[in-house]
């Protein structure tokens, strides 16, 4: 059955501030390791691209100012192996909905509105994550960056989210927090939210949506308009 709107959400810095528990987890690495710790403000313009790219991204700014390069895969292999570790036992300790956000699930399955999880960070975490912060059954799927043989910001990643749910991607909305993923919603033709203040260095003039929210308070104004399209 085709649903009458699919909504696709990205989870960390969208639905969720995961900010200060994946600090925490990337700071026990760090110091483990020998590297310099990161405050959560750091933390939010490294996260998007999953674990290995959270510490790869960490390591290299050090890297490049003290000799250049750290071309060790083994090491950089456990430093990614440890964070997961720590953090998959850590996943919500500090971690919180952003504001508005269960108002909307709700509203959102009162209406019948379908909605799936699209994300780069590992299925089986995103569902522990979903589940601690008690909102997992809002979700009709819940796809991470090992679900697939590809993730954001391959269109696929969320194009086979909505197709496995049945949706229509001519009724389908994707929200996120940064230019991952709205890369990914303009390469799927797919109407992209904009979550302001994400995971990203980004500015929000840089890029690119069809609408810009703060939080999740208010935001059943614009799914209505697609509803009634």
């Amino acid at each position: 059955m085709t649903q009458k709107l699919t909504i696709i959400f990205d989870l960390d810095g969208t639905l969720v501030d995961t900010a200060p528990d994946l600090m925490n987890a990337h700071n026990h690495v760090m110091k483990k390791y020998g590297y310099e710790t990161k405050t959560t403000e750091d933390i939010r313009n490294l996260v998007g691209k999953g674990a290995k790219s959270l510490i790869g991204r960490s390591v290299w700014g050090q890297a490049k100012k003290e000799f250049g390069k750290v071309d060790d895969d083994k090491i950089k292999k456990e430093m990614t192996n440890d964070f997961i570790k720590f953090y998959s036992n850590n996943i919500a300790n500090e971690s919180k909905l952003l504001n508005g956000a269960l108002d909307f699930l709700k509203w959102c399955k009162e209406n019948n509105i379908s909605m799936g999880i699209c994300t780069n960070k590992q299925d089986y975490l995103a569902v522990d994550l979903l589940k601690k912060i008690n909102v997992y059954d809002y979700f009709e799927y819940i796809a991470g960056s090992n679900t697939f043989d590809y993730c954001k910001p391959d269109p696929r990643h969320l194009t086979n989210v909505i197709d496995i749910m049945q949706g229509d991607i001519k009724k389908s909305i994707m929200i996120g927090d940064s230019e991952t993923d709205s890369e990914t919603a303009k390469n799927a033709g797919v109407p992209f939210i904009l979550l302001e203040d994400g995971y990203t260095e980004k500015k929000v003039s840089e890029i690119s949506h069809n609408h810009l929210i703060r939080d999740f308070v208010g935001i059943e104004k614009i799914i209505s308009n697609y509803l009634n399209d």
